[in-house]
């Protein structure tokens, strides 16, 4: 296997990154996606998604003949050793991870193996997955009625959306799940070039592995969530969550990441891996307490705005102007699964507000989401014309710094809601805008 060929099925987030990402280090391979259009436009340079850096390096390793696309599965697995299963894993009603997309890529493998294969699981998956990715490969394999080697591992992702370049090239940690040396040696052989940083390769047993990346979100979601609740007591106390932050931050056993308060995280990952984990453990019979409030108060959370919002205008909400700043759940992205404005703008609309709206990137999700049910803005100050409040939602650098002398000039009530505590209260109070922001 000195010259390794790889398929890599799902060209959403994780499978792009890791596909593109892995042919800058040399590696020839294949991108499996069953949108033909998807595809088409990929064979063209054309991203699906928005990631910084991932454009350029997109079309120059499609230019240099290391990635092709095709939406048949089938039509490589002669031609490849390595099979990575990037596509989704959506919640299903019961809050379980469907796992159906994933099921499917088994099985087309099991109908079409010719030699030995190893088949990598990068979708976030409950424990146990791989287990029923082996049987079901080769359950297919028995009923073709023959006998051909494959492995099944586990590599889960960690990549944050805004950095995923950066996170895959630059890894502060690779994890694999393997049941046999060849499988291992093979993962070790594709890492090797991206860990001379020094960071390691865990090998671990396949259901570790898997229980690592639930694991991993379901903890920094509890910080999340921790500090959001602390930051509500601190308003009522008469404390300052910032300072909070940095008391405990300093403390080597805490550390400082995660702690700031906001309005409750989105995305594609912490909400569906948190729901997915505590189902899996509900059917276990173990419950997950804590990540069962950790969700509770992270959909409170997103309300927060809106509950600060109507409080000012004392319920009187009804044809009130609101620049919405920010719409992606976080920056440098333009992904809006489970991102807090949405929330805020069905409270908003069901209230009769008038909702403007501007973001950097994210508008034309946003359009496809929800519609023209609320109003897109060209730039902030745009937005903030004869606004009777702003609300900052999406931390976007081009927002943390603005003419606040213009600010007030341009909005009919000079009233900023700051949901990811980004301004300056002295700066603000000087040019008479009055503010409200979380754990304050």
């Amino acid at each position: 296997m000195d010259n390794m060929k790889i398929a890599i099925v799902g060209t959403g987030y994780v499978g792009l990154v890791t596909a593109t990402c892995l042919a800058e280090m040399g590696f020839s391979l294949t991108c499996v996606d069953i949108d033909a259009q998807k595809v088409e436009n990929l064979k063209r340079g054309i991203s699906p998604i928005y990631e910084p850096g991932l454009d350029d390096m997109l079309k120059r390793n499609i230019g240099k003949g290391r990635m092709t696309f095709t939406t048949s599965l089938a039509s490589v697995m002669s031609n490849v050793d390595i099979v990575f299963t990037a596509v989704g894993t959506p919640p299903d009603k019961d809050g379980s991870a469907d796992l159906q997309y994933v099921l499917d890529v088994a099985r087309t493998i099991g109908r079409n193996l010719t030699k030995y294969c190893l088949v990598i699981t990068k979708s976030t998956v409950p424990v146990g997955t791989a287990n029923l990715v082996r049987q079901t490969i080769a359950d297919e394999l028995k009923s073709r009625n023959v006998e051909i080697e494959f492995d099944v591992a586990s590599n889960p992702e960690f990549l944050k959306e805004g950095s995923a370049i950066n996170d895959f090239m630059k890894p502060d940690r690779i994890v694999c799940g393997v049941s046999s040396e060849k499988a291992k040696n093979i993962l070790q052989k594709i890492y090797n070039p991206f860990v001379l940083n020094g960071h390691p390769v865990i090998f671990t047993d396949i259901a570790s592995s898997e229980m690592i990346k639930y694991t991993a979100n379901a903890m920094l979601a509890t910080r999340i969530s921790f500090m959001n609740d602390i930051a509500n007591l601190c308003e009522i106390v008469g404390a300052d969550i910032n300072m909070v932050r940095k008391g405990i931050g300093s403390d080597s056993r805490i550390g400082s990441k995660f702690l700031y308060a906001g309005i409750g995280y989105g995305g594609s990952c912490f909400p569906k891996d948190v729901k997915a984990l505590i189902k899996t453990a509900d059917d276990l019979g173990s419950p997950l307490e804590v990540l069962k409030a950790v969700e509770r108060v992270n959909e409170r959370q997103k309300t927060v705005l809106f509950t600060k919002l109507s409080k000012y205008y004392t319920g009187e909400l009804s044809g009130k102007r609101i620049a919405l700043l920010g719409l992606s759940f976080k920056p440098n992205t333009d992904d809006m699964r489970e991102a807090p404005s949405l929330s805020l703008i069905n409270k908003m609309l069901e209230a009769g507000c008038k909702v403007f709206a501007y973001d950097p990137i994210a508008m034309d999700e946003a359009q496809r989401r929800i519609g023209n049910v609320i109003t897109y803005c060209s730039d902030v100050y745009e937005t903030l014309q004869d606004a009777d409040a702003m609300m900052l939602v999406t931390e976007w650098s081009e927002f943390r710094v603005l003419d606040m002398n213009k600010v007030r000039q341009l909005m009919k009530t000079p009233v900023i809601f700051d949901g990811r505590n980004i301004y300056d209260e002295n700066e603000l109070a000087k040019a008479d805008i009055k503010y409200f922001c979380i754990g304050k």
